[in-house]
């Protein structure tokens, strides 16, 4: 069956980015000249998904007035003459099917992809975290998708990581199937380095078979009281073969200030537009 639908989680209250996120959705901040959130939900459309559901919470209008018309700015750019933006702000508004959840209590990943059942149904799903952004050739989410229609399981994103960092990530004990394919014997969630089954951490891309709802329903929240997406996996691969996609692209964690600031110069520098006048002013400043 084809993965149309796909799940982008913005329910977080984004903590590390403290103060602005009082009153600013974290999945709203710029990166260069778009939101967060617009780079997940775009690349989720370029991957074929004909079907985005926001998990957001109180506080995040914001993402939903994003997507929707504004029909006072359409004309008032229209009056101006302003054709390419008033082209750009209906193209936005166009981009896809957006249904949106409030999640009504932060209570983990796993959490947030369960309320999301009925809408998904008996479907196979993709889900993406907008914190990680993948610059690639091919969208990070086509590529998996392309597993999943070779292989027929779950499959999940992972990258490289350096072994002080497994304590941040889900890492995954791999069996190689072939060039940057593999078949997850078993998952740990954030091991310390000399219990991390491999280098392979788990990033914020996963598409998912509908059975994963009964191992989620059936997954009892971990010690900081939430549910855990990877130890629902863990549960599924008890019962079938999920496979992971060590993905072609340079990702991203913008959830960090430091993060999304590496983000921003990086995609300003290949901005045509933006791109050279900074990086004169970077020569110069460095």
């Amino acid at each position: 069956m084809k993965v149309r639908k796909a799940i982008i989680t913005a329910a977080g209250w984004g903590t590390r980015f403290l103060p602005v996120t009082r009153s600013q959705p974290k999945e709203m901040l710029p990166l260069v000249n778009r939101p967060l959130i617009q780079y997940a939900v775009e690349e989720a459309i370029n991957s074929g998904i004909e079907q985005v559901i926001l998990i957001t919470a109180m506080g995040k209008h914001a993402i939903e007035d994003y997507f929707d018309r504004s029909f006072e700015l359409e004309y008032v750019l229209e009056q101006k003459g302003e054709t390419e933006l008033l082209q750009e702000m209906r193209r936005l508004s166009n981009l896809v099917n957006i249904c949106y959840i409030r999640q009504k209590e932060q209570l983990g990943l796993g959490h947030a992809v369960l309320i999301a059942r009925d809408i998904i149904a008996d479907e196979p799903f993709a889900v993406l975290l907008p914190d990680d952004i993948i610059d690639s050739r091919v969208p990070a989410l086509k590529q998996m998708i392309e597993v999943y229609e070779q292989r027929g399981t779950s499959v999940i994103a992972v990258e490289r990581v350096s072994p002080q960092d497994t304590v941040k990530y889900g890492i995954i004990e791999p069996k190689e199937i072939s060039h940057r394919l593999y078949q997850v014997l078993s998952l740990a969630e954030k091991p310390e380095p000399q219990e991390a089954p491999s280098d392979l951490g788990i990033v914020g891309r996963y598409i998912l078979v509908p059975e994963i709802f009964d191992a989620l329903a059936a997954t009892p929240p971990g010690r900081i009281k939430e549910i855990q997406l990877t130890d629902a996996l863990q549960r599924l691969l008890k019962q079938q073969v999920i496979s992971a996609c060590e993905f072609e692209g340079v990702r991203y964690d913008t959830g960090t200030p430091s993060g999304w600031l590496e983000a921003t110069i990086a995609l300003a520098l290949k901005d045509p537009d933006i791109g050279p006048g900074l990086r004169q002013y970077l020569r110069r400043l460095l």
